[in-house]
This record gives C-alpha cells, structure tokens and sequence, in this order.
C-alpha cells in the first residue's frame, strides 16, 4: 500500500511528538524517584505513575510545538537551499563544519567559568552562528573552497554554463519584449533577477514626456509584469547593490560578478564590455541572429531549378537547408543551375518559403 507524500510531514511530526512523549515520561518518573515515592498520591497511582504520567503530557504538548518548528525549520532551509548548485552545497558545508569545530574550541573553556546548565544554550548558541557564517563564506568562495580540499576527490569546481545561472535582466531585453516568446519556447527558464536600477529606469522613461521613451518604459513594465506570471520562471526584485557606481550598465556588470550570474542582453556593445571583464552573457541579440533566415531580400544565391511549380512560369529549387525557393519566370529552366535574387522571405507553419527572380529579371515589389 503506497504512501501518499502529503502525509510525509504529518507522520514525522508524530513521531517527533512520540519520541518526546517517551522522553517527558522518563524525566517525570526520574523526577518521582529522586523526590520520593509516597505512596499513592492520586487514587491507585502511586508517585512515580503520577509523575511520568506528568512528564509525558507535558511531553505530548512542548514535542507537538518542538516538531512543527522542526518541520517549518527544515522547510525554510529546503527553500534558502532552492536554487544552489551541488558545489555551492558541498563547499558552504565544508565551511559550516570547519567554522562549527573552530567556534567549539574557543568556547568551551565556557564549562570552566560557570555552571555548565547554563552554559550550554551560550556554546550552542555560538556554534550555531558560527555554521551559519561558514555556510555562507564557504558558498561564496566555492570555487577556492573545493579547489584546495576537494581536487583529489572529483570535487574540483566545473565552469558553469550561462544557462545554468541566475539571470541578471538588463533594460534592453524589458523594453525589446522578444524575452517572452523565447521562454515561452521552453529556452529559457528558471531564475530572473531584476536589479532596482533597471526598473528605476523604465520608471523614468515611463514618466517621460517624450512619446517614443514613454511607450518604451511602459513597453519595459508591461514586459517584466507579463514575465513574472510565465510558468517556470522566478522573477525577482534585488536592490542596488553598487551604490557607488553611477551608470547603469556598469551596476549591471558589478552585480553580475559580485552574485555570480549571467547577463541576459540585447545590448551587444554591453555584452561585449560584460564578457571582457569576466561575466557570463547571454545575448538574445546574437541568439536572434544565428536564427536568422539563411538568405534575406537582395541576397543572390546560385541555385538547381529541380521541378516546375505550381503557378504558371514558377520552377522550384531548395537550399542547403531544405528550404524551399520558388523562382518566378524559370520554368523553361527546370534542371538546370541558375543565379537567382531574393524577392520575398515568408515563415509559414512548416518553415520558410523563399521566392526569387532570375538575376537579370527584373524584378517587381511583392
């Protein structure tokens, strides 16, 4: 009989409850011998029934509380670690350990000052402060972190590929809006992080009192609105964090390095100026031109005539692709090679459909 998953975090804390159940029972009966038993104090229980009767109500209460915050706990750590590569993990645990071992051998000499009852929530304290700072500091530095201890073991830092990373959106791909149709492709996917200056930005052009500007802005907001409701795509707001730095496109790159992300353009000459200071880019200007048609209007092409067309005077031919192109007024040339001009580029449902002329010919606006 299966399990359904929804009962998962019902069960452990359950269990968790149980397990402080058994525990308040033994405490209240080790609290009934050390007092003394009576005799019976409550009807027919003695003391000691009394008092681990007590200690597992009183268990049964505090392991319901201690359990649910145990669960919302590990479920808040499951979210902060959502997003974080397996090396980012290993390396910020790495740290997390080291920090822990270290902050233990500077506190304990705690035990040596006062009563050790009241020392230990100090000593936990102070460990648990220190994980979490070596977590972080571990996670940052992952790269140093696993090429010095992790080389040997296979754990030696890989070079991210930019679709791997968070994306850093940039004013051009907000106001350009052909984001959206490559996420909705399936290209792109998973975390966008918007900084406050581009939204500042479109928010100025938005307030301008320039028509083409105004309609740019509000292009940009109505783009990133649209784009936080994607299925599959986290859109978040992240502040300014190189206050220092007044152009926008330079935060742009500080940021990128700082939080390790890539770049997502349309700006070529700042995909440039990114990729030579170090940072990851993913330039949609670039992915939009290795899209681009094989041949475009006025593009002359030497082309084989296989087969008459359709229309009276066509003959067809197909590119190196497999489009096909379908030139007017060379039906008298069909099995032959011919040099033939672009007229008109169409992009149907089952691909591209080129039409074309016999150089020479002239040729009429379509």
């Amino acid at each position: 009989m299966s399990l359904h998953l929804s009962r998962v975090p019902s069960i452990a804390v359950e269990a968790l409850r149980l397990l402080f159940v058994v525990f308040g029972a033994g405490i209240g009966y080790q609290i009934a011998v050390y007092v003394g038993d009576r005799g019976q104090v409550l009807g027919a229980f003695s003391g000691l029934w009394v008092g681990a009767i007590v200690g597992a109500l009183v268990g049964y209460v505090l392991g319901g509380i201690l359990a649910r915050l145990t669960m919302r706990t590990l479920d808040r750590g499951e979210r902060a670690l959502d997003g974080l590569s397996a090396e980012q993990v290993i390396a910020g645990s790495f740290g997390a350990v080291i920090a822990s071992v270290f902050a233990s051998v500077l506190a304990w000499p705690l035990f040596l000052v006062g009563q050790p009852l009241f020392m230990v929530p100090i000593f936990l304290f102070l460990v648990i402060v220190a994980a979490q700072f070596g977590f972080r500091v571990g996670r940052s530095r992952r790269d140093a972190v696993l090429g010095a201890v992790g080389g040997r073991a296979g754990l030696a830092p890989r070079t991210p590929s930019p679709s791997s990373l968070p994306r850093l959106v940039d004013t051009s791909v907000a106001i350009d809006g052909r984001v959206l149709d490559v996420v909705r492709s399936g290209f792109l996917h998973g975390r966008f992080l918007v900084p406050q200056p581009v939204i500042d930005e479109l928010q100025n052009m938005a307030d301008s009192s320039d028509d083409l500007r105004r309609a740019k802005g509000r292009r940009g907001l109505d783009v990133l609105e649209s784009l936080r409701r994607e299925h599959g795509v986290e859109l978040l707001t992240v502040p300014d964090e190189a206050m220092g730095v007044p152009n926008v496109d330079a935060k742009l790159v500080r940021m990128s390095i700082d939080r390790n992300c890539a770049l997502l353009t349309f700006d070529t000459n700042l995909a440039k100026a990114a990729s030579i200071a170090g940072v990851k880019v993913l330039n949609l200007h670039g992915l939009a031109l290795a899209l681009r048609p094989l041949v475009v209007v006025g593009d002359e092409v030497d082309l084989h005539l296989l087969k008459a067309g359709k229309e009276a005077g066509q003959a067809v031919g197909y590119l190196d692709d497999g489009t096909m192109v379908v030139t007017e007024h060379a039906r008298d040339r069909v099995g032959t090679d011919c040099r033939v001009i672009v007229t008109s580029v169409l992009t149907t449902a089952n691909g591209r459909l080129v039409f074309a002329k016999p150089l020479g010919h002239p040729v009429a606006a379509r």
